[in-house]
């Protein structure tokens, strides 16, 4: 996504996800749906009232944030009244798989520097999954991520396994609209939000029953919103990760300014594709750096 002013350009990043009703072709039907409003001017916070949540709004809301730090000589982090971003360690995820893959592709992620694994599973199995990656990563820092596959007895017989195994945080372990019955549920390994939580707008259902939130731009609809999500969850004392989707170093840039915030950072869509883009971020073992001004910001 490109919006050109004079001699600047802005851009951003969105990827449409199925799972919350996203097409490549809705998307682009939502940008132009828009488009006149934004030749004639209008800012983020117009933007946020005009669109629903999602990968469009947030291409569009990073584009307009970067053509106003272009147009203005002034990082897009002062914009927004934060403090410059820093490097961060990022997680690596490790795909749902047979235990035994699972394991070769955590030895093989270890052997490239990556200290912080996220693991995907799915209910049968994930003890030996689990299990297997901890033989061959026995220093890693590990996540688990069940996107919505257990249900809560299996979250109360798998927790304690996943403590034991160390294991420090376990994401969105049941359907987001099933999860009411984890109200002051205490896990032995705290639980993060992640399809539970697009935006602000979701926050006061959370508490209670998440220790964490993972905020994506795409589910919040933009660094505009992110931002506002990112200070709310910590005004209720909950911890944050910092997703994304599998998408290039220019959907990561903005999300990088969020990284200070955060407990955790899962910024590695770029590691998972093929080919990133130009002037990408520049990632070393199991860390990755800010943004240059020719990529975003």
């Amino acid at each position: 996504m490109e919006i050109a002013q004079g001699a600047h350009v802005g851009r951003g990043e969105g990827v449409p996800y199925a799972r919350y009703g996203e097409t490549h072709e809705s998307a682009i039907a939502e940008i132009e749906r828009v488009s006149e409003n934004i030749s004639a001017g209008m800012n983020r916070g117009e933007l946020r009232g005009a669109m629903e949540p999602g990968a469009a709004r947030n291409a569009l809301d990073c584009a307009l944030l970067d053509l106003e730090a272009k147009q203005s000589g002034t990082p897009a982090h002062m914009l927004l009244g934060l403090s410059p971003p820093k490097p961060v360690k990022t997680a690596f995820t490790l795909s749902l798989d047979r235990p035994e893959i699972m394991a070769e592709a955590a030895a093989a992620a270890v052997n490239r520097g990556h200290s912080l694994l996220k693991l995907k599973v799915a209910g049968a199995s994930d003890i030996e999954r689990v299990r297997a990656v901890r033989a061959q990563a026995p220093e890693a820092r590990l996540i688990v991520d069940a996107n919505e596959g257990w249900n809560f007895e299996e979250l109360k017989t798998l927790g304690p396994v996943m403590a034991e195994l160390g294991v420090e945080l376990i994401e969105q372990p049941l359907a987001a609209k099933s999860d009411e019955i984890l109200q002051d549920f205490v896990s032995e390994v705290p639980l993060c939000a992640d399809e539970s939580c697009h935006t602000s707008a979701d926050l006061p259902l959370l508490k209670g029953r998440y220790q964490c939130v993972n905020i994506k731009l795409d589910k919040a609809g933009g660094l505009t919103e992110a931002l506002a999500l990112a200070l709310a969850a910590k005004e209720l004392g909950l911890s944050l990760m910092v997703g994304c989707m599998v998408s290039t170093s220019l959907a990561m840039a903005p999300a990088m300014l969020l990284g200070g915030l955060a407990a955790y950072v899962d910024l590695d869509g770029p590691l998972l594709l093929e080919r990133d883009r130009e002037s990408g971020l520049n990632y070393e073992r199991d860390m990755v750096y800010p943004p240059k001004v020719a990529l975003w910001g």
